[in-house]
């Protein structure tokens, strides 16, 4: 027991750190591209700023894909904590190349070092898997709910420190960043259990690579059922992710330490929703209704968002952390006890690829969108979320057997 409680306080902290290093730049990418002086980082090509923010926004996230499809996986083939520890350091070493992009104003080694960070940052799939792996010793949703309120803490500290920081240019962020993630690298080397003697892979590792991977899961008709849900959940919160800070700059004028307090109140619910809400929550009510009613709380919530003023939108962005937190703390509590049999490192996988192929997509499309107004893409995450809610309550009306298959009436 003292061992997995140990080994839970590693993973939270390396969540913490990790989310804090991802969400760092968020406050910072806004107002650089929109509100900064011309240059050939935020003016490359001659591009609108807007579509070269939707471009860097999107590359971490298409990164985080590829990262998180494959590394869950191999963390159950190679161990958990090498393939975490390595993957951490190249993270740091993406950080220091983003700061050298913005120094330099290079826009391609400024997407191509976001690439690569967001690659290796899909290690977050291993840590969620780690804390799922407690169970029985320390419960799935308690150890998933405490790792999920860490990394909602670090994007409480990532954009709040990210805000501040900028006022000694762009890219200390991206240095800090650097530094966080090797504290994080440096803590799972010390702290995290030693790996098993790895399994002898078939095949090569580009053959490991393309049957092992998270993405195959979506073959498997009941998990199929379920990730559809997840990933248009997705979408609606990271348009609301992605784009509440563009929407602030524009309808409010905000600066990055402004943005950061209006992230600072939905994070803090989010932390104590999940860190102490949802386990008891759960046990009342149960899995299924409550993500049903998150999804369509948080689907009104963002349609109702263009609607506030400055200060309503406190208000707005609580509710809508509450939202956020009850389905993430216990979908993926969900999905690994009816899948576990598949690998919790695959599974854990698969949720994380959802969640950056959203993110991506939302990145691309959602810059186009604004061009109309940010308040258009806001709209959007809220149908996104409806649409999950109801395709969620349509899955659990119809007979499901969870060994893999959808039963026909």
């Amino acid at each position: 027991m003292n061992n997995a409680k140990a080994t839970l306080i590693t993973v939270m902290l390396v969540t913490l750190i990790g989310s804090a290093g991802i969400a760092l730049p968020y406050p910072v990418l806004a107002p650089l591209f929109l509100d900064g002086p011309p240059n050939p980082l935020t003016h490359f090509l001659g591009l609108p700023p807007k579509l070269l923010l939707g471009f860097a926004l999107a590359v971490f996230p298409i990164g985080l894909l590829i990262g998180s499809s494959v590394l869950g996986a191999m963390s159950d083939q190679f161990g958990r904590r090498r393939t975490l520890v390595f993957t951490l350091i190249l993270a740091a070493l993406g950080y220091a190349l983003a700061a050298l992009a913005l120094n330099w104003q290079n826009f391609v080694l400024f997407v191509a070092a976001r690439f690569v960070t967001g690659l290796c940052e899909g290690n977050i799939a291993i840590a969620r898997a780690m804390a799922a792996d407690l169970h029985p010793v320390i419960d799935r949703t308690r150890a998933l709910s405490l790792a999920m309120s860490c990394a909602y803490a670090g994007w409480l500290l990532g954009p709040l420190s990210g805000g501040y920081l900028a006022v000694f240019g762009p890219s200390v962020v991206f240095w800090a960043g650097a530094a966080a993630v090797l504290v994080c690298a440096l803590l799972a080397q010390l702290f995290l259990p030693v790996d098993r003697r790895p399994t002898p892979a078939r095949g090569n590792f580009l053959q490991l690579i393309r049957s092992e991977n998270s993405l195959v899961l979506w073959r498997e008709p009941a998990i199929r059922a379920l990730a559809l849900f997840n990933l248009l959940f997705c979408l609606g919160v990271n348009a609301f992710y992605e784009f509440y800070p563009f929407w602030l700059v524009e309808k409010f004028g905000f600066v990055p330490h402004e943005i950061a307090w209006n992230t600072v109140v939905a994070t803090a619910v989010m932390i104590t929703v999940s860190a102490l809400a949802v386990p008891p929550l759960k046990n009342r009510f149960g899995a299924n209704p409550l993500v049903f009613r998150g999804a369509l709380a948080l689907g009104g919530l963002l349609a109702l968002l263009p609607l506030a003023n400055s200060q309503g939108t406190l208000v707005m962005f609580a509710l809508i952390g509450a939202s956020i937190a009850t389905v993430n703390g216990i979908f993926p509590a969900l999905m690994s006890e009816r899948f576990e049999r598949y690998g919790q490192g695959k599974v854990m996988g698969l949720l994380t690829a959802n969640f950056c192929l959203s993110n991506a997509i939302i990145a691309l499309l959602g810059s186009v969108l604004a061009l109309l107004g940010s308040q258009w893409t806001l709209l959007l995450g809220g149908a996104l979320c409806l649409t999950s809610a109801a395709w969620f309550a349509i899955v659990h009306r119809a007979p499901v057997d969870w060994s893999g298959r959808v039963v026909s009436r």
